[in-house]
């Protein structure tokens, strides 16, 4: 595998969760894969379970980590061509890259939505600047439009937890007091649709994903009847993506959050969220709390998400 961004980059989605499970087991049996081997993790924003998860992971594999925040300790990049460098940034992102990728085998990217631009956001710019100009692996720790890692460790935890066959599994939309990227959802939706569940999607209207992502995913816009025998509820927060309200609040109704009187019409539904997470704004105190949560594990299973996509693109090298 020689970048990871997607669903796609996986082949069978079967196939890589087995092979996930199996490394979980024995996180350091392919710890010859690593060794002597660099990985740079280059962070735009703001981490917590992406940073720590990836470099361990990284570490499972006998890798040495490099971790650069962008913002905190370096110089201030541009990102546009063309532009006339007069200003507070001192070095440009195209200049930076190659010098950045000299210094390692694999590079992993960081870098939100800005909502400045759809065409901007929706291209990757920046994700795509690291895998024209370093010439090495790229994968995605979020990117504008996609969040791959987790929607992995989202599939891994929903295939250990689940119950039937064929699952049904909800993508809740929740009040945020912010402008939140399309990413998280966006990717979910990649993989559910992908994978062998029943998948719905509910949110007001005016908050539908890009259809690259939702593709096939049944949508419902009344909440309740969406959560109707779900297994697996997951709630997420997005600003709008459809022009011209892109990147808008367009609802805080606090109605849709997810609390035990919702989780009482589903088929005792398992609760995830892929953390950092609003309390009694996303979901009740009571919900995230209850056995039935799965927001622990879920991040947990980052670490294997990214040792196993870090184990395949190292066997490519």
């Amino acid at each position: 595998m020689k970048n990871y961004l997607s669903v796609n980059d996986l082949g069978n989605l079967q196939n890589a969760v087995k092979e996930a499970i199996e490394i979980k087991k024995n996180r350091f049996a392919y710890k010859h894969l690593g060794e002597n081997k660099t990985c740079l993790l280059v962070f735009f924003n703001n981490s917590l379970r992406t940073r720590l998860s990836t470099q361990k992971a990284a570490m499972n594999l006998g890798m040495n980590t490099i971790v650069l925040d962008v913002n905190q300790g370096a110089w201030k990049l541009e990102t546009e061509r063309g532009v006339v460098m007069d200003g507070d940034k001192s070095e440009h992102l195209l200049e930076a890259i190659p010098v950045m990728a000299s210094y390692c085998d694999i590079v992993g990217v960081r870098a939100f939505a800005q909502f400045e631009s759809k065409e901007y956001d929706y291209n990757e710019t920046i994700l795509n600047q690291f895998i024209r100009y370093s010439g090495k692996p790229v994968f995605s720790m979020e990117a504008a439009t996609a969040h791959p890692l987790q929607a992995f460790a989202d599939l891994i935890t929903i295939e250990e937890n689940k119950k039937t066959a064929r699952p049904k599994v909800v993508l809740t939309w929740a009040p945020h007091p912010k402008a939140l990227p399309q990413a998280v959802p966006n990717s979910f939706a990649d993989f559910m649709n992908e994978a062998d569940v029943d998948f719905v999607i509910t949110h007001p209207e005016g908050y539908e994903l890009c259809e690259s992502f939702a593709r096939n995913a049944k949508v419902e816009y009344n909440q309740n009847k969406a959560f109707e025998g779900a297994d697996f509820i997951y709630a997420k927060n997005w600003a709008a993506y459809a022009d011209p309200n892109y990147g808008k609040i367009l609802s805080k109704d606090m109605s849709w959050m997810v609390d035990s009187e919702k989780m009482r019409l589903t088929n005792n539904a398992f609760f995830m969220h892929c953390l950092p997470v609003r309390r009694n704004m996303i979901v009740s105190d009571d919900v995230i709390e209850s056995p039935q949560s799965l927001v622990i594990q879920e991040a947990a299973n980052r670490e294997i998400s990214a040792q196993t996509v870090l184990k395949r693109m190292l066997e490519s090298l």
